[in-house]
């Protein structure tokens, strides 16, 4: 995503989301994931939930944005964090754990069929994957950036046999149940 790889983006973005977290999302990955498990969270953007996660997990934050990555770096040596894109996932590293907070709803639906079958391939078997979304049927390009937001079936239509749906909830991040997330276990 270029948009995020413009430091006055970046900034914009960190402003208009300083009230929200991921509190509730990390929460509930705790009812499925082991803590002191190895999580890997896709688009961490500033890293709110990163330092969420990592109270409880071995925690190593991605992004695709390189000024992300940086100003991350910068602000917490001492937690891992990689330059990856959500769609490819190259690394040979595996995990208990994936975790992403409305960040795959910048790929179009074949990007994200291409990104959870990747994401399989790195998961251990039996782990765990929570992901959020806007809920809705909308999608498109706004300041450059993909959308799409689905509602639980039309998001369920697209996860792969490699894994069972454990769980869906909506939940309200700005305008009541706009939102929901999916709790998925690799078979």
């Amino acid at each position: 995503m270029a948009y995020y790889d413009d430091i006055d983006n970046v900034e914009q973005y960190i402003r208009m989301a300083a009230e929200y977290d991921g509190k509730l999302l990390v929460d509930a990955i705790g009812n499925f994931l082991a803590y002191g498990s190895r999580v890997l969270e896709l688009g961490m953007g500033p890293g709110k939930d990163t330092l969420m996660l990592n109270q409880h997990y071995q925690v190593i934050g991605s992004d695709s944005s390189t000024v992300f990555v940086e100003r991350f770096r910068k602000l917490h040596p001492n937690i891992r964090v990689e330059l990856l894109d959500a769609i490819t996932l190259e690394t040979e590293d595996q995990y208990q754990g994936i975790y992403s907070n409305k960040v795959l709803y910048h790929l179009t639906r074949d990007e994200l069929l291409a990104s959870f079958r990747r994401q399989a391939r790195v998961l251990t078997k039996g782990g765990i994957a929570l992901h959020s979304f806007w809920h809705g049927d909308e999608e498109g390009e706004h300041q450059g950036l993909h959308f799409a937001y689905y509602s639980e079936d039309s998001l369920k239509a697209l996860i792969g046999s490699e894994y069972n749906i454990l769980d869906t909830r909506k939940y309200t991040e700005i305008e009541s149940d706009d939102s929901f997330y999916i709790v998925l276990r690799k078979r």
